[in-house]
């Protein structure tokens, strides 16, 4: 069997129906991945901010990464920087559908997090730092950019500050309306084995890795079957599929009480899309990816900079209701994302 499910010559109807067969895959998957998500953040002792973050954002943000690597591997580094950092805008957007299913009260007031808002400052310095390599001089070592390891550091460095916190010196205040983060009864998960866990945990995102790389193949035959930018590809389309998993799995997350899981898949799978740039620059073979960017992924590269720091700015003002009851940076967040869209269509 050729690997080459989707080749060159492939209409845009057959391109286009794998592209919405591997997103309902995606969806469907990631469904599963919350409820084991929940069940693993709380057995091994993780909680949701930390597990969510790290490990269960890890597992949304593969399709998001095959998609990178394949389109970077395709000669389409514009494709593939777009896809990153949509990916990223749309995610931030899921937090605001989430707080929408979660009609209490607003949701950054519930799942106040110290855990989240780290998460939340180095996400901004991951972006900062995509941008600072795109004005950087355009310089290689064996084809890849000195700021993808730079990149690679900021990440892990930052994890292990997260992580290894002792006390912490904020602290959210507790409200009738805080749901904290405390281990639960998950049914037929709570009398699991954890082997058995860990292993449908990883079938499940092995299958959002497949649709990852259907994505990126169709979208590569529609681009070149239909003339439209790679940016607004990748940013808007690519990047929907790209943020489905964390869009699912947040709404999902708020509707089985798991809140502070809900932000720390959206924040934490946005760090880890952030290094998604790191892999297609490595994959990307005509040089530095950063300095491929157009003024397409660049303004997307600002976007989801923006947006992130209205995210912080939600969950440290904690209201409970605000504007159409999402709170003023629900609203917002939604204007500069249909702002940016609109800049990619025009």
């Amino acid at each position: 069997m050729s690997w080459d499910v989707v080749p060159a010559t492939s209409t845009v109807g057959i391109a286009g129906g794998i592209f919405i067969a591997a997103a309902v895959v995606t969806i469907v998957f990631s469904m599963r991945l919350v409820r084991l998500g929940d069940a693993l953040a709380d057995r091994t002792g993780w909680g949701e901010a930390l597990f969510g973050a790290v490990l269960f954002g890890a597992a949304t943000s593969l399709s998001g990464i095959v998609m990178t690597g394949v389109s970077a591997g395709l000669d389409e580094p514009e494709l593939a920087y777009s896809n990153a950092v949509g990916g990223i805008a749309v995610q931030t957007l899921a937090i605001v559908l989430a707080d929408i299913a979660y009609r209490r009260v607003n949701l950054e007031h519930a799942a106040a997090s110290a855990r989240n808002l780290l998460f939340g400052c180095l996400l901004i310095v991951l972006l900062a730092t995509a941008l600072f390599a795109s004005f950087s001089p355009a310089v290689t070592a064996f084809g890849v950019h000195p700021m993808s390891v730079v990149l690679i550091g900021f990440y892990w460095g930052g994890l292990a500050l997260i992580t290894k916190q002792g006390r912490p010196l904020w602290r959210a205040v507790t409200t009738i309306d805080t749901r904290a983060d405390v281990p639960e009864a998950h049914g037929s998960f709570g009398s699991r084995g954890m082997a058995g866990l860990w292993t449908e945990f990883a079938a499940v995102a092995l299958g959002v890795i497949v649709a990852g790389w259907a994505v990126a193949r169709s979208a590569e035959v529609t681009i070149n079957a239909t003339g439209l930018r790679a940016g607004f590809v990748g940013a808007v389309l690519m990047g929907l599929v790209n943020a489905l998993p964390e869009m699912v799995t947040a709404i999902a997350a708020v509707r089985q009480g798991a809140l502070t899981l809900a932000i720390a898949a959206v924040i934490g799978g946005n760090c880890l899309d952030a290094l998604n740039l790191v892999v297609g620059d490595i994959a990307y073979r005509g040089g530095s990816l950063y300095h491929a960017a157009g003024p397409d992924q660049l303004l997307v590269t600002t976007a989801g900079l923006v947006m992130t720091g209205v995210v912080l700015g939600g969950l440290l003002l904690r209201q409970r209701g605000g504007w159409l009851r999402v709170g003023f940076d629900g609203i917002v967040l939604a204007l500069v994302y249909a702002t940016t869209v609109a800049g990619l269509v025009i």
